[in-house]
């Protein structure tokens, strides 16, 4: 069972690219858009949707979902 605030699994690159922003904690994205996510070098809209659907699941979500 992942922790609370952990990141899903996205693949390497996606994680790198949150990595890259100083991005490391579920909690942190509620800070940005996915309009914003979707430019970072190795982020796609599955990476997206399993983000969006781990923050749905801790009744948080991306800055432009709310």
């Amino acid at each position: 069972m992942p922790v609370p605030d952990e990141l899903p699994r996205i693949g390497a690159p996606a994680t790198r690219a949150l990595a890259g922003i100083g991005v490391t904690r579920l909690s942190q994205l509620t800070e940005h858009r996915a309009e914003e996510l979707l430019k970072l070098h190795g982020m796609g809209t599955r990476a997206i949707a399993i983000l969006r659907q781990a923050l749905a699941d801790q009744g948080l979500s991306l800055r432009d979902d709310t």
